[in-house]
Formats: structure tokens, sequence, C-alpha cells
């Protein structure tokens, strides 16, 4: 394939990847109002609950969509890797945004454990299967998409799906047997299950700010790669960082045989790149030396 259509293909990925996000976005949010008027109505605080899941959700879509178009930005001479880290601060507002919310709804449910309220079962069926409705079409339009940007937000949707189900089970139980307390126990199920996953998004967000080895990346494989390469004697200062837990950086320095020509040299750098792209390095640094040679910058 040509750079033109590679570059041609490329752009056309990523519209297509940006539109099935963008429409992923305004379902969600479409359906995360409807929700918050939703649970005025029935008195559902479980509907409240998955109303706040789904507005974190409707955070991620909106921040996916606008990432998926802001790092065509590139490197410019403010930001020398580009912008991709900034996706970092919009993971700390959905985090804040969720755990906030989720304390007022603990208010809320945990006397009603004790003491639960009347709530409309037939409101809470009906916006359950649209529940289902809306965030399995929202699957189905993220399905298809081959980033890893879209692959985590399809699983965010699926989850949504199955909330939506449990809720939707829950709401039966309630109009046949008047159990009233099942509405807070959801609630708090959900809750609970936003909190998970709020915090796993936080240990992930720490391991990249400290520049942890990313966990898609094996340092043994890529140091016994690195090993198995004919002309390469040896290599040391070796660090693997990620910028958004997506786009990983190497640097290393490479000991070659002293023999090798400037276009083998070339050839050599060719390959190792090809071949750290296969082991998830996007972006690699690769200093020359030869044996014997000072390495000042060494740590």
């Amino acid at each position: 394939m040509s750079d033109q259509k590679r570059h041609t293909h490329h752009h056309n990925h990523i519209q297509e990847s940006g539109k099935r996000l963008m429409i992923a976005f305004f379902l969600n949010l479409f359906f995360t109002v409807i929700e918050i008027i939703g649970s005025i109505f029935t008195g559902s605080i479980a509907i409240l609950s998955d109303a706040l899941h789904d507005l974190g959700d409707s955070l991620s879509l909106g921040l996916a969509w606008y990432l998926e178009k802001f790092s065509r930005k590139g490197r410019d001479e403010f930001y020398s890797y580009g912008y991709r880290r900034f996706s970092l601060l919009g993971a700390v507002i959905n985090a804040v945004v969720l755990s906030a919310g989720s304390v007022v709804i603990l208010v809320k449910a945990i006397p009603a454990l004790t003491n639960p309220g009347k709530v409309n079962a037939d409101g809470m069926i009906v916006l359950a299967v649209f529940g289902v409705l809306f965030n399995g079409l929202a699957v189905l339009r993220t399905r298809k998409g081959s980033s890893v940007n879209e692959k985590v937000v399809n699983l965010h949707l699926l989850e949504d799906v199955l909330g939506w189900i449990a809720v939707l089970a829950g709401s039966i139980l309630i109009k046949i047997f008047e159990w009233m307390i099942i509405d807070p126990i959801l609630s708090c199920l959900i809750v609970a299950f936003v909190l998970f996953n709020v915090a796993g998004h936080f240990r992930e967000l720490i391991r990249i700010i400290f520049q942890r080895i990313p966990e898609n990346v094996s340092l043994q494989t890529i140091r016994n790669f690195l090993k198995n390469i004919p002309g390469i004697s040896s290599f040391h200062d070796l660090h693997i960082w990620s910028m958004d837990g997506e786009y990983n950086v190497l640097t290393v320095h490479l000991v070659i045989d002293r023999h090798l020509d400037v276009a083998k040299i070339e050839k050599l750098k060719e390959t190792v790149r090809a071949g750290l792209n296969e082991l998830n390095i996007r972006h690699a640094t690769l200093e020359i030396e030869f044996p014997g040679a000072a390495c000042e910058s060494c740590d």
C-alpha cells in the first residue's frame, strides 16, 4: 500500500471512528436526560443511580469523541509529544463527577433501606425497556470500532445494557410483589459498581502519571526481542512509559557492531522500530553506540 493510500485509509478510519463515537455520545446523553426526568416521575432512586452511571458514560463518550478529533493536531512548538496526555484531565473530571454524584445518591439510598418509599413500577419498567434499547443501539454503533478508545467505550455501554436488564427485573418484582426495598438495594449496587470502576480508572491514572510500564507491554518480551536482533551486541538505559494509556513510548541505547555502515544501521533501526510497533510501542527513540563508548546520560 502506498503512503498516500495508507494516509487516506487512516484518515477515513479516524472519520468513521469519530462519527460512531459522536452518535453514541448523543444517544447516551439524550437518554441520560430522560432518565433524570424519569427518576423524578417514578420516585426511583435506582433510576437516578443509573442516570448517574450514564452521565459518567456520556462524559467518557464526549471526551473520547473530542480526543479522536483533538489527537489529529499532533505535536507543535508547545507540546513536543502532542496533546494526547490531555485525556488524563478528562479522566480526573469524570472521576470527580461520578464520585460526588455517588455520595449524593448514597445519602438518599441508605436511609431508604430501612424506610423504602413507594415507586412507580410501571414507569420504571418503561424506562428500563428504553434503557436497554437506547444503550443497545449505542453498543451496535461502537461494536465495529477497532481502536482501543472505541473498544473501551463499547464495553462500558454493554455494562449499561446489563445494568438496565437488572433494573427491568427489579421493577417487575416491585410491580408483582410490591417489594419496594428492591429500589434502594438496586441503587446501592449500581453506585458500588460505579465507584468500583472509578477506583480502577484512578489507579490507571496514577500509573500513567508516575510513568509505570504499561500493562499491555511486556518488558521481558522487548528485552528478548532486542537480544535476538543481529547486529545489536547489547543495550541499556531502556525506559518505557505511556502518554495516555494507549500511546506507549520507549527510549533505549543500542550498542551495535562497529563494522556496520550507515545503510545497515538505518536498516537495523527500521527493523527495531517495526518490531517494537508489534509489541505496542508507538514511538521509539533509539540511541546508537559502539562498544567501549562512554555513556554520559545512562542511569
